[in-house]
């Protein structure tokens, strides 16, 4: 049976890091995990120790999503086969009960050798706030598959091999590699990633995500991430 090992890129995620590990422990109880890897940037809060705690692997290197989630792809890839899978997912996104049973029946599909699927987007905040972001994030990665790093990413090693892999980018790292994979190799999985609101409730809903639209337009336009980032903290 082909297996998943979880990477998990962190930068000071304590607040919300065992309760992500906490969900991921149901695919351990039917064997369906290989492991978990944190991807570490540099914490000082905590996080590596109640990782180390929790069973998890820990590479520690350059600070930046996308360098985080290429180091730990590669120290994943040592350890199982190409037919095995990467799940990849923020440390602040919690996966809904029952979300291993969705994936391992897709993972079983054969015509998904070649696919790459993703999580429903929800937050933690039950507001009409979030409830219209969330349809406005289903609409984005229906009408133009563009599913962000927040709802997971669940492909096999060896498409992921092919495809290159995460760039070392500090932002959109993400939105890079699900359109190398292409919209019609993407797919929608009914579980929901539950992701933390506070960025949004700190900054305010519409202030956030028309900074997050105005960087998404910015990288379109040939921006580089390396200063998106700049804008984006």
């Amino acid at each position: 049976m082909s297996q998943i090992i979880t990477i998990l890129p962190t930068l000071n995620a304590a607040a919300h890091l065992e309760r992500t590990l906490q969900s991921l422990t149901e695919a351990e109880r039917t064997g369906l995990s290989a492991g978990w890897i944190l991807a570490d940037g540099g914490s000082t809060d905590g996080a590596v120790q109640i990782a180390r705690r929790a069973g998890c692997q820990v590479v520690t290197g350059a600070k930046g999503r996308g360098a985080q989630l290429a180091q730990g792809a590669a120290f994943a890839r040592r350890q199982i086969g190409a037919s095995d899978w990467l799940l990849f997912l923020h440390a602040d996104t919690r996966l809904s009960p029952g979300w291993s049973n969705e994936v391992e029946a897709f993972m079983a599909a054969n015509a998904h050798r070649d696919r790459a699927a993703y999580f429903r987007f929800t937050l933690d905040d039950m507001s009409h706030r979030a409830r219209r972001l969330e349809r406005a994030v289903a609409w984005r990665c229906r009408t133009f598959g563009l599913p962000y790093g927040d709802q997971g990413l669940l492909i096999r090693a060896d498409f992921y091999d092919r495809l290159g892999g995460y760039k070392p980018w500090p932002l959109f790292e993400d939105v890079d590699l699900v359109r190398r994979i292409g919209k019609h190799r993407l797919w929608p999985l009914t579980a929901r990633a539950e992701t933390s609101a506070e960025k949004f409730l700190t900054e305010g809903y519409r202030r956030r995500s028309m900074k997050n639209l105005v960087l998404l337009a910015r990288y379109f336009l040939g921006a580089k991430p390396s200063d998106l980032a700049k804008a984006y903290r």
